[in-house]
């Protein structure tokens, strides 16, 4: 038990911040250069330039590529046919074809979108060499200077450290304090704990209450992990990202202890876990922004404990959002835990 909570959460924190990222960096393309001249050339070197395309291979056969590309071999090709040059600067105008690996969806459409802003940029230089402009007539352009609020370079370990955290303190909080009571049902010490004259409340208090110190614990851990390691910034107040996460640990305890009242063994427990456990994470918005799922999924997180965590560890870390900014949060929380936590007393207290 202690290396699993100790040890692993730790362990999956360090690893899964580098592993879980959406970043690309390392687009294998094969490039299809059919025209072989400067213009072409030039085009492959906007690729090559790029930090986000590695230029895996040529060939000389549309066939060839799509063949590496439907064996995984590359993500991307890029195919510039014949007379691309002399087209571009005969008739103005001239295609290159890309075919894309989108298995992936996301992995699609972030090449796509880097393919065309290089495309893009290389047909702008076209058209500023092509166009002439007398001397005396100053060139009016429009200056565009962005600014990335929160997480200005655009870090993906900044924005997925706090939700890593939130798992890791999910599974502490919900999973091990259910197997723990479990655990007395399959030793049999729980029909002696049940004729002895401690209060069914204090029961399950005794039970719960180590694994909510311990679930603050790793969480100020791993905080502590996120700003030495991967210098992830705490802008807001630690003291109100605890006070809410001590409200949620009730809320998924209170899971637990509902879960535990409907088991009778652990592998039961671990089955029931891991489905509350997989819904609860694939819906909070962990990878993706839960404004953007379907309505049924939206209204599915209003029951969903993590969802509420995930936002808020996110808003109070990175945006510095004081208590004003998650009241809704906090109470929404508060009566989710306070039923929870109330539904499995008081089945607990039917099946004891």
């Amino acid at each position: 038990m202690l290396p699993i909570i100790f040890l692993l959460p730790i362990v999956q924190l360090v690893i899964l911040v580098h592993a879980a990222t959406l970043d690309m960096k390392r687009i294998e393309m094969i490039v299809v250069d059919m025209d072989l001249s400067p213009t072409s050339r030039e085009l492959v070197g906007k690729f090559k330039g790029s930090p986000f395309f590695v230029i895996s291979g040529h060939a000389f056969s549309l066939e060839d590529a799509k063949d590496e590309l439907k064996s995984g071999t590359t993500d991307i090709v890029l195919h510039i046919p014949q007379e691309f040059e002399r087209s571009l600067n005969r008739d103005q105008e001239t295609q290159v074809q890309l075919l894309i690996d989108a298995i992936n969806g996301t992995v699609a459409g972030l090449s796509q979108a880097y393919s065309s802003s290089i495309i893009l940029d290389y047909n702008r230089n076209i058209i500023a060499e092509q166009v002439t402009v007398p001397a005396t007539t100053p060139i009016k352009s429009i200056d565009i200077e962005s600014s990335f609020w929160y997480n200005p370079e655009l870090n993906y370990k900044i924005y997925m450290l706090p939700g890593i955290l939130v798992i890791l303190v999910t599974l502490i909080g919900m999973f091990l304090s259910a197997i723990n009571l479990v655990r007395e049902k399959e030793m049999g010490t729980i029909e002696q704990i049940n004729v002895t004259p401690i209060k069914k409340y204090q029961f399950i208090i005794g039970k719960l209450l180590p694994f909510w110190v311990i679930a603050l614990f790793e969480l100020g851990f791993g905080l502590l992990i996120g700003k030495v390691f991967f210098h992830v910034p705490i802008v807001g107040s630690v003291g109100l990202l605890f006070a809410f996460a001590s409200i949620y640990l009730m809320a998924v305890m209170g899971i637990g202890l509902l879960i535990s009242t409907l088991s009778n063994t652990q592998q039961q427990v671990m089955f029931l876990s891991f489905f509350f456990i997989l819904t609860f994470i694939m819906l909070s918005g962990i990878f993706t922004a839960v404004e953007t799922m379907p309505k049924w999924a939206t209204t599915v997180n209003l029951f969903n404990p993590v969802a509420y965590f995930m936002r808020v560890i996110r808003m109070v870390m990175l945006k510095g959002s004081a208590a004003g900014d998650i009241l809704k949060e906090i109470y929404y929380l508060g009566i989710y835990a306070l039923i929870i936590l109330g539904l499995a007393t008081w089945r607990y207290r039917k099946v004891a």
